[in-house]
């Protein structure tokens, strides 16, 4: 899920996770309206979502060991006490990080073990779903490729699906399956990453990827601020800073229609544009 800051990408991280209530509309997971279910229950689902926070200097705590803030969440969730040392061993191992980092304290470790730890203490409860929100943008380039290398190997090893937010389309092109790209608390296009990538349908989309370091062709620049999600525009909330928008787009609200096989956008110009476009951008 990629969008600039303050789109709502957190936000929607968090209804998932059901760490905030949604005003309107439902979330399901595994069959079970995330709104609705008894405390017991969102005991049980919540061992299969976890989270990955962005800063793991702030999400662990500074005078628990490594080994203990693992240990909470395998306690959270009722882990059995006797496996729990030999748990916390294995999801070092797993993550890259020895059984000895175990007796450490934060302030001990580097960024990139951290957010390997953040890491560990998610998948301690063997989750099919994890939440990563912005989880490598505090990190330098080098540490950054070795956790992104991480979440991949995790996501083809044990077929963990990962919910990827961010706003940098270099990684999210280097991890994804599949994109979601959010504008003003609200999904606009929703793709392949290869197909987002090659040939991007909305022209939110379009400008997010002109401006990817290195990209080939013109970057696209974006007129006035983003409008404030109180006090939307009218019609396509895009429409006050889109290049191509036109006199339709202060009245009509796009519909989040399928445009073309496994493709979805808000933008009464996405078919047309798909079709013009026969080759990659840039």
């Amino acid at each position: 899920m990629v969008g600039e800051s303050g789109c709502g990408k957190s936000t929607t991280g968090k209804l998932i996770l059901r760490l905030l209530r949604p005003d309107s509309g439902s979330v399901f997971f595994d069959g079970y309206d995330m709104g609705q279910v008894s405390p017991g229950r969102l005991r049980e689902l919540r061992a299969k979502l976890q989270l990955v926070p962005q800063n793991p200097q702030t999400s662990l705590h500074p005078r628990l060991s490594v080994g203990q803030s693992i240990t909470f969440n395998l306690r959270a969730h009722r882990w059995p006490r006797g496996r729990r040392a030999a748990r916390v061993a294995e999801l070092l191992d797993r993550v890259g990080l020895t059984a000895g980092h175990a007796e450490r304290y934060p302030h001990e470790l580097s960024g990139g073990q951290l957010q390997r730890v953040a890491i560990a203490r998610a998948l301690a409860t063997d989750p099919s779903v994890v939440v990563c929100d912005e989880a490598v943008s505090a990190l330098d380039k080098s540490v950054q490729a070795q956790v992104l290398n991480l979440l991949a190997d995790l996501q083809r090893d044990r077929g963990i699906a990962f919910l990827f937010i961010s706003h940098d389309l270099g990684v999210v092109e280097h991890l994804s399956d599949r994109v979601c790209v959010m504008y003003l608390g609200r999904v606009v296009e929703e793709t392949s990453a290869r197909e987002l990538w090659d040939r991007p349908a909305h022209p939110y989309s379009e400008s997010l990827i002109s401006a990817t370091p290195g990209r080939a062709g013109d970057r696209i620049l974006l007129r006035g601020d983003l409008p404030s999600p109180t006090s939307p525009p009218s019609g396509c909330t895009f429409r006050t800073r889109c290049p191509v928008a036109f006199d339709a787009c202060a009245s009509e609200r796009p519909p989040f229609d399928l445009i073309a096989p496994g493709r979805r956008a808000a933008c009464l110009l996405a078919a047309q544009r798909l079709q013009q476009t026969s080759s990659p951008v840039g």
